[in-house]
C-alpha cells in the first residue's frame, strides 16, 4: 500500500509548493479541499493543513474538524493552519500590530523536539501573516521563536501535534525542507518509496492492467506533459498507441519537423497533419483574443476527431494531464476557477474512455520520469508554450507574413537564451537543482543556461504598432517585438526575469538586424499578477 500524506488546503497561495517539497521527499501526498479529509483510508500516515488568505475570525473562514484525524495521525499546521490549531483546541489569536511579512530568524529553537532536529540556532524562515498567535493551548509548548513573534512554533505536549507561523515550504525558509523532512519521514514514517523509478515501474503495470490490448489514441502538442505520457504508454501498450500531433501552422520555427524527428527516435508511432491552412483561413481577419483562442480551440477538435476517426478500433484517448491541471480547476469550494483544455471529460461524439497517466504528477515530477525513461534532454526541459501557439503572441489579425515574422524573432532569442550560461550559488542555485535541472555544484557553483533558468519565455509581435526606426541612413516603419520571461515554479504567479543586461544588448541587436519587419525590441517587465503571462 502507498504512504500517502494529506495536504488539507485553506485557500494558500503556496499549498502547491508544500506538495512538492513533500514528493521531493519520494513521499506521496495528495491535496484536497479543506473539508475533503478521507475518514477511511488506511493509506494517509500525517496531515498538514495549508495557509489561507483569511484570518481564523473572519465569518467565511474556512474551518475543518480537528477530532478527524487529531489524536490519530501526526499532524503539521502552517501558517493559518497553526493558527486556526491554536484558536480551536483553547490558544488565541489576534491581529498583529502590522503584517508580519518576509524574512526573519529563529531566536530560539528547541533542537530536541523531532520537528527541529538538525536545525541551526538563528535559523532563517520566512513569515507572512496579518494575524499572530498570542497564546498557544494550556498542553502545548513554545519550541521557536524570532524577535517578534513568540510563538513561532509549537507542540502538543500530549498529542502528535505540531504548528508553525512561518512557510518551510518557500525557498526563503532556510532549512524549511529540513522542518518537513523531520516531519514527514521521522515523524509520520514516511518508507520513501515514491520516486520516479517507482513511479514508471507501478504505472507501465497499472497500465498494462488496465487497456490490455485496446488501441489508444493521444493527442500530442510537443510539450514535456504529452512526450512523457506517450513514452509511457509505449512502454506499455507499444504498437497499440497511436499517437497525432495537429501543426496548426503557428508552431515555433522548425517545430514540426524537429518534434517529429524526436518522436520517430524515441519510437512512436506518430500521424502528423499538416493543417495549417484550414486555421489560416478560419482566423483570417480575426482580431479579439478570446475568439482566435475559440476557433484554434474549435479547428483542432475538428481536425483531431477526423483523424481519430480512421482509428475505428480505438476505445481510449489518453491525455497529458498532471497534477496541477485538476487543481487549479477546482478551487476548495469546488467550484471552477480555471478551465483547462485537458480537464473535464472528453467530446460526446468520440465514445472513448479517459486514460491520463500523469494526473498525480506535478511539473518537475513529468520531467524526472522523463528523464528516468531516458528521453532527450531539450524534450524534457522545453517550456510551456501556449496551446494556440503564436497566434496568442501576435496582437492583431494572424498572416502567414507575421507567424515568420515571430518565428524568426523567437527563435534567436530562445537559441540565445539556451546559449547564454550563467554561473548560480546560493539560493538561486537551491532553485535551479530543486526544479530538476541537470547540474554538478562545484565550489559551490553550478553552470546552467538562461533557459533552464526561466519557466518560460516568448517573444511577441506587436502588430497592431509600427514605430519609426533608422537602418542604413534611411527611415524604417516597422513593428516592435516585445519579449517575455518569467520565473515560476507553478504558473498561478510568476516574476519577470531579470536577464543580464549584455544578453538583452546581443539579442536585441540579431533580432533587428536579422529580422526583416521588426526595427525595435522591448521587454516586459510585468509580473503575474496583475499581468498574465501570455500577452492574450
Amino acid at each position: 500500500m502507498t504512504q500517502k500524506i494529506i495536504i488539507l488546503d485553506f485557500g494558500s497561495q503556496t499549498t502547491q509548493l508544500i506538495g512538492r517539497r513533500v514528493r521531493e521527499l519520494d513521499t506521496f501526498c495528495e491535496i484536497l479541499p479543506y473539508n475533503k479529509f478521507p475518514k477511511d483510508d488506511p493509506s494517509v500516515i500525517g496531515v498538514i493543513l495549508s495557509g489561507s488568505p483569511y484570518s481564523v475570525h473572519d465569518p467565511e473562514a474556512f474551518k475543518v474538524d480537528l477530532s478527524q484525524f487529531v489524536g490519530r495521525l501526526p499532524v503539521l499546521g502552517i501558517c493559518y493552519g497553526a493558527q486556526f490549531i491554536s484558536h480551536t483546541l483553547g490558544g488565541k489569536v489576534e491581529k498583529a500590530d502590522s503584517r508580519e511579512y518576509g524574512r526573519a530568524n529563529l531566536q530560539t529553537v528547541d533542537t530536541t523536539n523531532p520537528l527541529f532536529k538538525g536545525f541551526d540556532q538563528h535559523s532563517q524562515v520566512w513569515m507572512s501573516h496579518g494575524d499572530t498567535i498570542t497564546a498557544i493551548p494550556s498542553d502545548f509548548k513554545v519550541i521557536g521563536s524570532t524577535k517578534d513573534v513568540t510563538n513561532a512554533a509549537f507542540a502538543s505536549t500530549t498529542q502528535p501535534v505540531w504548528a508553525v507561523q512561518f512557510h518551510p515550504e518557500v525557498f526563503h525558509s532556510l532549512q524549511g525542507t529540513q522542518l518537513l523532512k523531520n516531519f514527514v519521514v521521522d515523524i509520520c514514517g514516511s518508507r520513501q518509496e515514491w520516486s520516479a523509478a517507482s513511479f514508471v515501474d507501478s504505472t507501465v503495470a497499472e497500465l498494462k492492467a488496465q487497456l490490455g490490448n485496446d488501441r489508444v489514441i493521444l493527442g500530442l502538442s510537443g510539450g514535456v506533459d504529452s512526450s512523457v505520457a506517450a513514452v509511457l504508454l509505449n512502454k506499455a501498450i507499444g504498437k497499440n498507441l497511436t499517437c497525432i500531433f495537429v501543426d496548426h501552422g503557428m508552431l515555433r520555427k522548425n517545430e514540426f519537423t524537429q518534434v517529429m524527428d524526436d518522436y520517430k527516435v524515441l519510437g512512436l508511432n506518430v500521424i502528423g497533419v499538416d493543417a495549417s491552412e484550414k486555421f489560416f483561413s478560419d482566423l483570417a481577419g480575426v482580431t479579439d483574443p478570446e475568439q482566435k483562442r475559440k476557433i484554434i480551440g474549435r479547428d483542432f477538435v475538428e481536425v483531431f476527431n477526423a483523424e481519430a476517426k480512421k482509428i475505428t478500433d480505438a476505445k481510449w484517448l489518453a491525455q497529458g494531464t498532471i497534477y496541477p491541471d485538476r487543481i487549479e480547476s477546482l478551487n476548495i469550494t469546488g467550484k471552477v476557477i480555471k478551465s483547462h483544455h485537458n480537464v473535464g471529460g472528453l467530446p460526446k461524439e468520440m465514445h472513448l474512455q479517459l486514460c491520463e497517466p500523469l494526473k498525480w504528477l506535478f511539473k518537475d515530477e513529468v520531467r524526472r520520469v522523463g528523464r528516468q525513461m531516458g528521453m532527450p534532454e531539450h524534450l524534457i526541459t522545453r517550456h510551456p508554450f501556449p496551446g494556440p501557439g503564436l497566434a496568442v503572441r501576435i496582437l492583431g489579425d494572424i498572416t502567414r507574413e507575421k507567424v515568420e515574422i515571430l518565428q524568426n524573432a523567437d527563435d534567436i532569442y530562445i537559441r540565445g537564451l539556451r546559449d547564454y550560461k550563467v554561473k548560480l550559488s546560493g539560493e538561486e542555485a537551491r532553485k535551479v537543482l530543486a526544479a530538476g535541472v541537470p547540474a554538478q555544484m562545484q565550489d559551490g557553483e553550478i553552470e546552467v543556461s538562461l533557459y533552464d533558468q526561466i519557466w518560460q519565455a516568448g517573444a511577441i509581435l506587436l502588430s497592431t504598432v509600427r514605430s519609426v526606426g533608422v537602418m542604413g541612413d534611411e527611415r524604417t516603419y516597422e513593428h516592435p517585438v516585445a519579449l517575455r520571461a518569467v520565473t515560476s515554479t507553478d504558473a498561478m504567479t510568476a516574476d519577470w526575469a531579470h536577464l543580464p543586461y549584455e544578453f538583452m544588448a546581443k539579442v536585441s541587436n540579431e533580432i533587428i538586424n536579422k529580422v526583416r519587419g521588426v526595427n525595435r525590441v522591448c521587454y516586459d517587465i510585468s509580473s503575474k499578477p496583475p499581468a498574465t503571462i501570455e500577452w492574450e
